[in-house]
């Protein structure tokens, strides 16, 4: 289906702003989580959304920020091995999509299924979000991620996260229109006022910011101990990648996984994430709330992503700005994390029910559960340079355990890609 695109330039640049605005919550809640700077995750996910365009000849109209999936391995690598290293591990994982486009170019797409099926991917992200919980909790109740340290006295921090989260409920299921897309953002809005009343919200570091400065841009390093914790979560958000691009294919009614190419869409989201890595963001993903924007808006145009990549790397030299957000609250962040990294595990849940994979087989029963114990409990394989663990060594043992054990082929007979992983 080829769609012929005449919107007059001002509703482009409309639309474009009206796009980030959908994205702009989770884009700059991930690197607030991770330490990272929020100016930053600006820039690169609009340097990554217009490398995405180039790859793909501007045809698919998807915005790539910040993903979730990798807020473990960067917290647990970032404590370990400092930032840089973690940005080399960032740069290694957009490889993996490199070769992944490569791979689904020689052998078709069907081929991520065949190496990543439902048993695999979904005890993965059941773990990603699960493994996260504490850190929602802590930052809940006023703590800092790994509650070593009250930030916020407790019935403060609880008066002020609880909020935040209704809010954030209620919009995401009572909301009307665009309205239903910001939930993050309203509960952050919600979140501040009440932090501000109760004289939460520090104001200095905004004031003495400038208006206009560099984003605090990073050189990454390699470190091997870094890209073994990051590198094996990229394979999740391969298939969220995949069911994004199935999912705007089936909005605007046009084949993507056909043209341009699964290959394209996979390589522009692995540069996207690697280019991200040279200048210190997050990695990126394809954003499923800036789907539901155009779902609802109905424009299909991929200009108005250009114009949204545009005005988000303005926002990232914007010195009061990236203040502004750092200087978020942690109750009000907390308050958002509880149903967030709820969800991610629903995400996992949902995709073995959907799949109907049947848990009563050993086979089955053996890769979840060793995934699941292995990403929720810590489990450390290696040494000091050389370890896996968590999430990192949880994917890698799911992929393994799958092709090592007999009987795998019950898990080739749903070879189309769900839009919905």
């Amino acid at each position: 289906m080829t769609q012929q695109f005449n919107d007059p330039l001002w509703r482009q640049v409309i639309s474009g702003a009206q796009m980030l605005f959908v994205a702009f919550g989770a884009l700059v809640l991930m690197p607030l989580i991770t330490g990272m700077d929020p100016n930053v995750a600006l820039f690169t996910a609009g340097v990554g959304t217009l490398l995405f365009q180039l790859v793909t000849g501007r045809q698919v109209p998807v915005f790539l920020a910040s993903s979730f999936a990798f807020i473990a391995p960067i917290i647990a690598a970032k404590g370990q091995f400092g930032l840089p290293a973690v940005l080399g591990g960032i740069v290694a994982a957009g490889l993996v999509y490199v070769v992944l486009s490569a791979l689904v170019r020689v052998r078709g797409a069907g081929f991520i299924d065949r190496l990543l099926p439902p048993v695999v991917i979904a005890p993965v992200i059941i773990s990603i979000g699960l493994a996260l919980s504490p850190v929602a909790v802590n930052m809940a109740m006023g703590k800092s991620g790994d509650g070593a340290m009250e930030l916020v006295p407790y019935q403060t921090a609880m008066l002020i996260s609880m909020p935040a989260l209704v809010t954030t409920l209620l919009v995401a299921v009572l909301g009307k229109g665009l309205l239903r897309l910001v939930p993050i953002l309203a509960g952050i809005a919600v979140g501040c006022l009440l932090a501000a009343f109760f004289g939460v919200i520090k104001t200095d570091a905004i004031a003495a910011a400038p208006w206009l400065a560099l984003p605090a841009f990073v050189a990454p390093e390699l470190h091997w101990g870094a890209i073994l914790y990051i590198v094996p979560v990229a394979l999740a958000p391969a298939i969220e990648h995949i069911g994004g691009v199935v999912a705007i294919g089936s909005v605007t009614g046009n084949n993507f996984i056909k043209k341009p190419g699964l290959h394209r869409t996979l390589l522009g989201d692995g540069l996207a994430t690697s280019a991200a890595g040279l200048f210190g963001g997050p990695p990126n993903t394809t954003y499923a709330e800036v789907t539901g924007a155009v779902m609802l808006t109905k424009n299909f145009n991929p200009k108005i992503m250009t114009w949204a990549a545009v005005f988000a790397i303005a926002l990232a030299f914007i010195g009061k700005f990236g203040a502004a957000l750092q200087a978020i609250p942690v109750p009000v962040m907390g308050g958002i994390l509880c149903l967030l990294f709820g969800s991610i595990a629903v995400v996992g849940l949902n995709t073995l029910i959907r799949h109907q994979v049947d848990l009563s087989e050993a086979r089955n029963l053996i890769i979840v559960s060793v995934t699941l114990v292995f990403g929720i409990g810590g489990m450390v394989i290696g040494g000091q340079e050389f370890a896996l663990s968590g999430i990192s060594l949880c994917a890698i043992a799911a992929l393994a355990l799958n092709l090592l054990l007999p009987g795998g082929s019950a898990w080739h007979k749903h070879p189309q890609i769900d839009p919905e992983i």
